[in-house]
């Protein structure tokens, strides 16, 4: 018997007011006129509650590009979920935020795309964000909404790592995430302009452990570590199908951000299927869940049940074969030319490639 997933990501609209080129978005975004609404988020809200989902992480795109953004706060909060909203904190107001408040919103996720308003302005394409940011950041403490930082940090801005820590505990956040970009969606195709060196992530790996010693009691910090530069690959969602999945704004339902990158597998859509018999019956769901699914070396790897032969979906864009080891295992036949690769890519010199933004003009109208 499958076991029940404990947190749902529900990508609420793709629209953007930033233009970020290493979002995990996919190149054939979602538009407004496809996004679904008011009522079937909360009916899959309820679904999912009933599923046994703890956590819901309202993200997009830009949650609050969605006029009825508070009303769905409330539904995920009648429905019994622990809500998280992942934000930018373009179109969020001191009213805005005051209403999520009310309608029972637990948790705030800040993105940081640097530190200061030169790197951050020029990597999320629009002047004038960070100081937005870090006014949004100042009314979420005011409220006292528990902070957590994102900070996605690439070739561009790893330098930034120890200011960004600084900057954690002077916004007052509890917990830091510190997220090496992962190359999927648009940060795939901005590779030559975002992979970072060996020695940069050898140092950032530095950097955190230093400072989690130092704030040891004060700010948790979540570690993403640069994987094309390490020995085995992540625990990819926990595993496939296992702990989580993700309801794209159409309503298709996903085991993870990039699993419609993988051919031949058909996802079924919220809309049309109750998200409990998604989550047990769709065959995408149960094609790499578990074991049984593996080749050598990953079937008889001792590691098999930590990492479950890393991404699935890393694995289709770099080797080919979504049941292939991750070629960031240093098992893989594939490693050592992957190893090559990233330091080719981390010493091109190429322009970003920007994600469209897509709604720029709503974002943060309604409540």
């Amino acid at each position: 018997m499958t076991r029940p997933p404990i947190a749902m990501l529900a990508e609420l609209t793709h629209r953007c007011p930033l233009a970020c080129p290493y979002c995990s978005n996919p190149l054939d975004l979602v538009r407004g006129a496809a996004e679904m609404g008011t009522e079937d988020w909360a009916r899959i809200f309820r679904e999912a509650a009933d599923l046994g989902v703890l956590q819901l992480h309202l993200s997009g795109g830009e949650p609050a590009a969605r006029r009825d953004l508070v009303d769905l706060v409330a539904a995920a909060r009648a429905a019994g979920l622990y809500t998280n909203l992942i934000t930018s904190g373009i179109g969020l107001t001191a009213a805005r935020l005051a209403a999520l408040d009310a309608a029972g919103l637990d948790h705030v996720q800040l993105s940081l795309q640097g530190t200061d308003a030169a790197m951050a302005d020029a990597i999320g394409g629009l002047e004038g964000a960070f100081a937005r940011k870090l006014e949004v950041a100042r009314q979420i403490g005011e409220i006292g909404f528990p902070l957590t930082l994102n900070a996605v940090l690439h070739r561009r801005n790893l330098h930034q790592l120890p200011r960004a820590i600084e900057m954690a505990l002077e916004l007052g956040a509890r917990r830091l995430e510190v997220a090496t970009v992962q190359f999927h969606g648009w940060a795939l195709r901005n590779r030559d302009a975002l992979m970072p060196s060996r020695e940069q992530a050898r140092e950032a790996g530095q950097i955190v452990a230093e400072a989690r010693a130092r704030l040891r009691g004060r700010l948790v910090i979540d570690y993403v570590p640069a994987d094309y530069h390490g020995d085995y690959p992540k625990r990819c969602m926990g595993g496939w199908g296992s702990t989580g999945l993700n309801v794209a704004p159409d309503g298709t339902v996903l085991p993870c951000h990039a699993a419609q990158t993988i051919p031949g597998l058909e996802f079924w859509s919220a809309r049309a299927v109750p998200l409990a018999r998604i989550w047990a019956e769709n065959p995408a769901f149960n094609a790499y869940r578990g074991t049984e699914w593996m080749a050598e070396p990953c079937r008889s790897c001792e590691r098999k049940t930590k990492d479950f032969g890393g991404c699935r979906c890393q694995a289709m864009a770099l080797a080919g074969d979504a049941g292939a080891t991750d070629p960031t295992c240093v098992k893989s036949p594939l490693h050592a030319d992957l190893a090559a690769r990233a330091e080719a890519h981390a010493a091109a010199d190429a322009a970003f490639v920007f994600r469209p933004a897509p709604g720029r003009e709503t974002a943060g109208q309604g409540a």
